[in-house]
C-alpha cells in the first residue's frame, strides 16, 4: 500500500496544481467572509443586505459551501464586506 502525504487538504482533493491553488484562494477568502458576518453579530437577512446577496445565497456562505462560489464572486463579496484583499504570490517550494 502506497501512503500520500500532502502538505493540505486542498493539494489532496485536486486533480491538478491549478486546482488546489484556486480552492486554496476560495476557502481564505470564504474563511475571511464569514468571520467578518459572524463578528457583524447581525441577522442572515441584515447580512444578506450588506453582502448584496440573497438570504440563500447568504445561509450557503455562512455553512461553507465552498462549491457555490468562484474565486470572482467570493473576491466581490469580500469587497461587498469590507475586506481589503492582498494577494500574495511566491515560489512553490
Amino acid at each position: 500500500m502506497n501512503v500520500e502525504i500532502y502538505e493540505n487538504v486542498w493539494d489532496a482533493l485536486a486533480d491538478t496544481e491549478q486546482e488546489a491553488a484556486n480552492l486554496k484562494a476560495r476557502s481564505a477568502l470564504l474563511y475571511e467572509i464569514r468571520k467578518a458576518v459572524h463578528r457583524w453579530d447581525v441577522p442572515q437577512e441584515e447580512a444578506a443586505k450588506r453582502l448584496g446577496l440573497t438570504r440563500p445565497r447568504t445561509n450557503d456562505l455562512l455553512r461553507g459551501k465552498l462549491a457555490k462560489f468562484s474565486l470572482d464572486a467570493l473576491v466581490n463579496i469580500a469587497a461587498s464586506a469590507h475586506l481589503d484583499i492582498e494577494i500574495r504570490v511566491k515560489e512553490a517550494a
